[in-house]
């Protein structure tokens, strides 16, 4: 079942390293580079696979064309809706792990240890993008990576790593979550694929593969054979494509260190006092969301979440807790309630900084992206708004967005630009009719 992303492996979250057989980069970090006006093309190791859907017609997916997912060119009609293939068996499911190259196991990672905490991390970060030619390397924390990893339901055998017998080294990683998903009209319970990452050394070893087989292996031992996932890259067959957009809150450290640069005409100060924000909010009832406004909120955004075709369905209180209850440096999230003390608006971001290479006078780009809101009593222009000025509050440099949900209605009017690369939204084993990128209502970290 999960074959696939990027965030990676199964169905992943990401890039798929299957068809060319490179590392698979997070798909989010290509795109937040290609919002900010980044040139990808020259940072090692992106997949060749097309980027395009015109591409993708042209190209013979090997690896795809095995897998129950919807055929590059297939139309599927609007009364469809249901799995590609009936589930298997949980007896018929291989009991066995899949094989690694000599040399090399299988090894969970607890986060919960700090060591190995640690150990994934570097993995990460020297690893999940390359540094050697390029200008910025994602820098996924301890504590985000332990709130993307740890939701509730989450099992330690989908935190999968490989180690060398000779030293005990951790040099490869991927892991699933899981995520219950309702598309169109239908609720299904899937996994999220992500941070599928092999050391440098290790990769014309053909690991990526296994690792993708085996914790699609581990998920479907449980009765979970469906994921969504998302991808830079084209393969069969997006239910959705969306693009990226940014925001600048700090123009003059963007330029800097050439995450962006100047408008043709325009000058330093012209371009600071063209991103220039208010410094208070314009909902003044707008506070830190608590962790005594989850039931209300839990409500707020379920039911709102309902207008879009595809969008994830917390099934209990505590698993909404997990994903928005504040964590300083990695999810922010704020509601306004009326005079009664109803919570009636809800707008959340999370944080993912890049370290920034070579540049003496800045160290990290802080980047903020948005995640779920709910505009009950002012428009999404002004509660996004207001999201931006909260995140200029707490120092972000950039913050960007996908052209989801109501998204692209205000881009315009709040100065976001348009990046150049789009963010395919898949599902696996699941056919069902193409979305517009508003009817999309998921968002994967």
């Amino acid at each position: 079942m999960v074959h696939g992303h990027s965030h990676d492996g199964a169905p992943c979250s990401g890039h798929h390293g299957e068809e060319s057989g490179s590392r698979v980069p997070n798909p989010q970090d290509m795109h937040a580079l290609r919002a900010a006006g980044v040139d990808v093309s020259s940072l090692p190791n992106i997949p060749t696979a097309p980027r395009d859907l015109e591409e993708a017609r042209t190209k013979s997916f090997q690896f795809w064309s095995t897998q129950p997912v919807p055929h590059m060119d297939e139309r599927v009609p609007a009364d469809v809706n249901c799995a590609i293939e009936e589930n298997i068996p949980l007896d018929k499911v291989r009991a066995e792990p899949f094989s690694l190259p000599a040399g090399f196991r299988w090894s969970n990672v607890d986060l919960n240890d700090a060591d190995q905490l640690n150990e994934l991390y570097n993995l990460l970060t020297k690893n999940y993008v390359e540094d050697d030619d390029s200008m910025f390397r994602f820098d996924y924390s301890a504590d985000f990576l332990k709130w993307a990893l740890q939701v509730p339901g989450h099992r330690q055998e989908w935190h999968c790593g490989v180690r060398a017998d000779s030293n005990n080294r951790l040099l490869a990683f991927i892991g699933a979550v899981p995520q219950t998903v309702r598309v169109y009209d239908k609720t299904v319970k899937m996994v999220e694929i992500n941070f599928l990452c092999v050391h440098k050394n290790l990769r014309s070893r053909r690991v990526a593969p296994v690792l993708i087989r085996e914790i699609t292996r581990r998920v479907n031992v449980t009765g979970v054979f469906q994921a969504a996932f998302t991808a830079g890259i084209v393969i069969p067959k997006p239910v959705s494509i969306c693009r990226y957009y940014h925001r600048s809150l700090n123009p003059r450290k963007l330029i800097d260190v050439r995450f962006s640069h100047l408008s043709a005409k325009m000058t330093m100060a012209r371009t600071i006092k063209l991103y220039k924000l208010p410094e208070e909010t314009a909902t003044r009832s707008l506070r830190e969301m608590t962790r005594a406004d989850v039931p209300q909120v839990f409500k707020l955004l379920t039911n709102s979440l309902k207008q879009y075709s595809l969008a994830p369905v917390y099934t209990d209180e505590e698993e909404l807790a997990h994903a928005l209850v504040p964590r300083k440096t990695v999810v922010y999230s704020y509601v306004a309630e009326n005079h009664n003390g109803k919570i009636t608006d809800l707008i959340s971001f999370y944080s993912l900084p890049s370290t920034v290479m070579g540049n003496a006078n800045h160290k990290t780009i802080f980047a903020a992206y948005l995640y779920y809101y709910v505009a009950g009593s002012v428009s999404v222009k002004q509660l996004i708004n207001d999201a931006l000025i909260l995140a200029h509050r707490e120092k972000f440099d950039v913050f960007n967005a996908l052209d989801l949900m109501h998204n692209d209605k205000i881009f315009a009017d709040l100065k976001f630009g348009k990046g150049d690369g789009n963010l395919q939204y898949y599902l696996y084993n699941w056919k069902c009719a193409d979305m517009k990128p508003s009817q999309i209502g998921l968002v994967l970290q």
